[in-house]
């Protein structure tokens, strides 16, 4: 009896020591730390409302969002994790298939931000997740892989679930950056719903002018 004991021991020790990369967090405390920077964003129109998400980048209430969720309309509500509301007014809208538009709400406190990230990094194969406010459903986590990049047309394409209402929210590295910034679905049977091709726009197409 000794003798077995004895042999497991040396098995067990013998065994390779693997390590976490700490740089990367799991998707469950990302999205704790992340979610309370992520907002929906209603945009009054002529014929109806416009619906999506956006990502606070600064404290002061600088939101990155995509620009054709805004349209043309008039009067934006911002709608805070915590269920405030408050008034956006435009800073920049960004065309040139870039679909990026960047809006400032005031608060009276210092918000909760996200990072960006260097979208010039990213490979296909790369785990990602994105957070949106697909169908009204606020919050809504979704993991993924980077499916391909397109860098003529300036997309990344994604399998993580991409809906409508979640266009202007983050598409995120493993250490919760922001590399791009989801805008569309492809969608050839006019359905809807997600089919594993979402789009977002990369980050880095407007990091020059934010650091301005």
């Amino acid at each position: 009896m000794v003798k077995v004991f004895s042999v497991i021991i040396c098995l067990v020790l013998s065994l390779p020591v693997f390590s976490f990369d700490l740089r990367h967090e799991t998707p469950a405390s990302l999205y704790e730390k992340i979610n309370p920077a992520i907002v929906s964003i209603d945009t009054q129109l002529n014929n109806g409302v416009s619906s999506g998400t956006g990502c606070i980048i600064d404290s002061n209430g600088t939101i990155l969002t995509s620009a054709h969720i805004l349209e043309d309309g008039k009067d934006i509500i911002v709608t805070m994790n915590n269920g405030e509301d408050y008034k956006a007014r435009i800073i920049k809208k960004f065309g040139d298939k870039k679909d990026i538009a960047i809006i400032k709400i005031t608060a009276p406190y210092q918000l909760k931000t996200v990072k960006l990230g260097d979208s010039e990094k990213i490979r296909v194969g790369d785990s990602v997740i994105a957070i949106g406010n697909p169908f009204g459903f606020n919050g809504t986590l979704t993991k993924g892989i980077i499916s391909r990049i397109d860098y003529s047309k300036n997309r990344i394409q994604t399998d993580a679930a991409i809906n409508p209402g979640s266009s202007g929210g983050p598409l995120l590295n493993t250490k919760g950056e922001i590399i791009g910034i989801n805008q569309a679905i492809y969608n050839p049977d006019n359905n809807i719903s997600n089919i594993g091709i979402g789009f977002a726009t990369p980050v880095n197409l407007i990091k020059e002018y934010l650091e301005e």
